[in-house]
């Protein structure tokens, strides 16, 4: 994310909610704020944080999702931060309004250390009790009137899941935005500047003080960690959750697919014949809608994606729409139909996987699970030289290796910051799920256990050879010890559902963003360089004169329909296939094919790859226009997968078989092939050295992982 520059002064109250992670400060802002929020970054940092809108009674709140945290004395990066937002200092525009700090009713000693170091600082404030359903629900009694006289400050008990509470929240964030008075702690005895310890010691006693708690509470929680922290069955039980989350993916997403699919081709096929009859009479106005259609596209996706400035996009956008709009007329129908719907449309239709996934991830996250399985991986990681905060950024970087490279800042320790970079972009990214996604289509299209282990099996390849990678940088160029980690295991929970939906909101507008922004303007480029130049059938070699032309004279000569339809089609896919081969696309992956041969790769699928360095997804749509280049759109409404799964090679076989299929499955687990990627790898470690090392070793890593894999499928089938 890009970081938001200092603002001007606004109108609107600014309210910043502080609390530990796992405390049910996000869940808060949620519901606050609900889909009125965006993501950046702190000014000058990495860090991300939340800003939403939202109403107190006739005022208009900004509210700040600060980073969770269990202190603003630490030395990380994230507390630094906190501390300057609170205070005002750096960049920011000055102190929050008022602090809403966010407690755990159910774990009131931990939580209760960070409100005190808030409480220091002299901002107003007023305490969240978050999590108060659950706190009965266990048999812990909390007396909130002691409570408020304890802390000095309102105290508001909520349920933010529920919404329990946040009407009586509103209302007291009115009175303390109307009193707007500064507080200190009223009976923190002593604690004001005091170290970690005597905080604490403060904070427990007010707990005790306060509440009553059962004497068995959390004994249930504690045998299920035994389990599921466990070195053997935490193991086992992690590899079984992600084999049912990709299950569910593939059985789940059918439909939506489909309906998307269907979709694209039915759009295509209603524009097709409208389009080519307006290029054929009406030049203008098939201009006119082409420069319309692609400059709304353009600029929807590229704001969604919050790429580049208002006036670059405009830019952008209307550069796109008036090259193809200033096309030959012959063309203009092919552009709209297999350039921009062809090449979004392709990578669109697996926007439900994408969203299904981030679901399940969201409540898995959600019910306290994953921080279970981050202790199970620590183990694993601490022995190949990976330091245990590696771990958050591993987790992100399965949805993009940016913000993970970046959330590397965290880790204080320059040898382990510099071994995390370097292993991250090998971990499966969402940019990956389309790739994947086609290939376990073509090898299962209808078995989606089998499909699932795919996946399961590719995210595992991905993060065994981050591991293998770290291993053998800490026994060359990066040796020593990693840090421990040190995490909390969340209390358990039934996951909220609208969190889900509103995370998979966020990820579906940045895929859709990048889906519609980068991909088209590539799908444009790529559509150009298999189109042009032109196909001239007098310039084609004598034997494929001849195919072309007894293929049409069969066709004529057919008196089933079927059988002319056939005909048609092989002539079609033929004559497609040579304009590709001809083409400047063509020509340069014909050069460089007998690199990839070792891999089963054709001109088409190398030009793929090759294309895909900028932006792995690419691959699907650029296929998707080689394949279907010199087809009639109109009338072929083929599903990508049909349509790829019918490429044969020019000696019959198909195109797509299980060694090439598998393949290409291994090099695009394992190759760099994102340049933003690089371009942060070089200006997070200060070299290009390592940018360079990265790409050089994961290229090589894919490249023979991918060629060795061709021959012992190969080997196989022949047995």
């Amino acid at each position: 994310m890009s970081p938001i520059a200092p603002r001007a002064p606004s109108t609107a109250t600014r309210l910043a909610l502080v609390g530990n992670p796992n405390a049910g400060k996000t869940t808060l802002f949620n519901a606050l704020t609900g889909l009125r929020a965006k993501t950046a970054n702190f000014p000058g940092t990495t860090v991300e944080h939340q800003v939403g809108r939202a109403r107190a009674g006739a005022r208009d709140l900004e509210v700040i999702d600060l980073p969770g945290l269990y202190d603003l004395n630490g030395t990380g990066l994230e507390e630094r931060v906190a501390r300057e937002a609170l205070l005002g200092e750096g960049a920011h525009p000055g102190r929050p309004d008022l602090a809403v700090v966010v407690l755990d009713a159910t774990n009131l000693p931990r939580t209760l250390c960070l409100a005190g170091a808030v409480l220091e600082l002299g901002v107003p404030t007023i305490v969240a009790l978050n999590r108060m359903d659950r706190a009965r629900g266990a048999g812990i009694a909390i007396d909130l009137a002691a409570l408020r006289r304890e802390l000095g400050v309102d105290v508001v008990p909520i349920s933010a899941r529920s919404g329990e509470g946040l009407p009586e929240l509103r209302r007291a964030i009115e009175r303390a935005l109307d009193a707007r008075e500064g507080t200190a702690p009223a009976s923190c005895g002593g604690c004001k500047g005091c170290g970690h310890a005597q905080r604490f010691d403060w904070a427990e006693g007010i707990a005790n003080r306060v509440a009553r708690t059962p004497e068995d509470l959390g004994a249930s929680s504690d045998r299920l960690d035994r389990a599921l922290t466990h070195p053997l069955s935490g193991l086992l039980v992690f590899a079984a959750v992600m084999t049912g989350l990709f299950y569910s993916i593939f059985a789940w997403a059918e439909a939506p697919m489909t309906w998307v699919e269907d979709g694209v081709a039915a759009l295509q096929g209603a524009l097709a014949p409208l389009l080519t009859g307006w290029a054929e009479d009406a030049t203008w106005l098939a201009r006119a809608a082409i420069f319309a259609g692609t400059a709304v596209i353009a600029l929807a996706s590229l704001r969604l994606a919050e790429a580049w400035s208002p006036r670059v996009r405009l830019l952008v956008a209307a550069s796109a729409a008036l090259a193809c709009a200033a096309l030959p007329s012959a063309d203009l129908a092919s552009v709209a139909i297999e350039g921009v719907l062809g090449g979004v449309g392709s990578v669109l239709v697996f926007l439900p996987q994408i969203c299904l996934l981030f679901f399940l991830l969201a409540l898995l996250e959600d019910s306290g699970y994953l921080a279970r399985a981050a202790f199970v991986m620590d183990r694993y990681l601490s022995k190949v030289g990976l330091p245990g905060k590696a771990f958050v950024p591993m987790l992100s970087a399965h949805a993009c290796a940016i913000p993970a490279i970046l959330s590397a800042r965290v880790i204080e320790n320059r040898r382990d910051r510099l071994a995390t970079i370097f292993v991250l972009p090998l971990l499966t990214c969402s940019a990956r799920l389309p790739v994947y996604a086609m290939i376990a289509a073509l090898l299962f299209p209808a078995e989606p256990l089998q499909a699932a282990l795919l996946f399961t099996g590719a995210y595992a390849l991905g993060l065994l050879a981050a591991l293998l990678t770290a291993f053998l940088l800490r026994l060359g160029v990066l040796p020593g010890r990693t840090e421990p980690l040190l995490i909390e295991l969340p209390a358990y929970k039934v996951p909220s559902l609208k969190n889900a939906a509103l995370i998979v909101l966020e990820r579906a507008k940045q895929f859709l963003g990048k889906a519609g922004g980068v991909i088209l303007l590539l799908s444009l480029g790529l559509w150009a360089a298999t189109t042009y130049p032109r196909l001239d059938p007098t310039a084609l070699p004598a034997n494929d004169r001849a195919a072309l032309a007894d293929l049409e004279a069969r066709a004529a000569a057919a008196s089933d329909d079927g059988v002319r339809e056939e005909l048609e089609g092989q002539r079609a896919t033929l004559e497609g296939r040579l304009q590709v081969a001809g083409s400047l696309a063509g020509r340069v992956g014909g050069a460089i094919q007998p690199l990839f041969a070792p891999l089963g790769f054709d001109v088409e699928i190398t030009v793929g790859v090759l294309a895909s360095f900028a932006a792995r997804e690419v691959l699907v749509s650029t296929l998707a226009i080689l394949y279907g280049a010199g087809e009639d759109a109109a009338e072929d409404a083929l599903s990508l997968r049909e349509t790829l799964g019918r490429q044969v090679r020019d000696d019959g076989k198909p195109v797509f078989d299980l060694p090439t299929a598998l393949a290409l499955l291994i090099f695009f687990v394992l190759a760099m092939q994102c340049l933003p990627t690089q371009v942060v790898t070089r200006r997070e470690t200060g070299s290009l050295g390592w940018a360079v090392g990265q790409w050089v070793w994961m290229t090589a890593l894919a490249w023979s992982a991918g060629a060795l894999t061709h021959v012992l499928a190969t080997a196989l089938l022949v047995s």
